[in-house]
């Protein structure tokens, strides 16, 4: 399989991956634990389809010391006993934050009550710019069909 478009090698799109890139250093420089960015992309990759983010986030998370029980639960984590507090808030936010056109109401206010007991302000805006972003990369690769399974650990760092 191969994507219908070499989203690095347009030049339009290089260009916008650069912005996005320069707000993924941001987030990645902030208090949000990598862990939760990282349960987070995945989760979001998992509901959006993408299968080149989910081997990505997968890939990444071993790298940075996630097991793989906990990998294979994302999906699952709401039945799942493996997940702290904090990591269930952010997943929840996540994945309401993924879905907005599934809920008329967007975001609901006991989720944000959640999310906003685990994490300080710069927190919360890590992690809204997380599910931001991953949406975004989740949705150029969905459209130019990116393949998934070659992604090595680190490989866009």
């Amino acid at each position: 399989m191969d994507a219908r478009l070499d989203l690095f090698g347009n030049p339009v799109l290089a260009k916008a991956f650069k912005g996005f890139n320069t707000a993924g250093a941001v987030v990645n420089g902030s208090s949000l634990p990598t862990t939760i960015q990282e349960l987070v992309k995945l989760r979001a990759s998992q509901i959006n389809g993408c299968g080149f983010c989910t081997d990505m986030h997968t890939k990444d998370a071993t790298a940075q010391g996630e097991t793989a029980q906990r990998l294979h639960l994302v999906a699952a984590w709401r039945e799942a006993t493996v997940f702290t507090e904090p990591e269930r808030a952010a997943l929840e936010l996540a994945e309401e934050g993924t879905r907005i056109a599934d809920a008329a109401g967007g975001v609901s206010d006991d989720v944000w009550d959640r999310a906003r007991k685990h994490f300080d302000d710069e927190q919360l805006g890590a992690l809204i710019a997380t599910i931001a972003l991953i949406n975004t990369y989740n949705r150029f690769n969905v459209i130019v069909q990116t393949p998934a399974g070659s992604y090595q650990p680190g490989q866009f760092h």
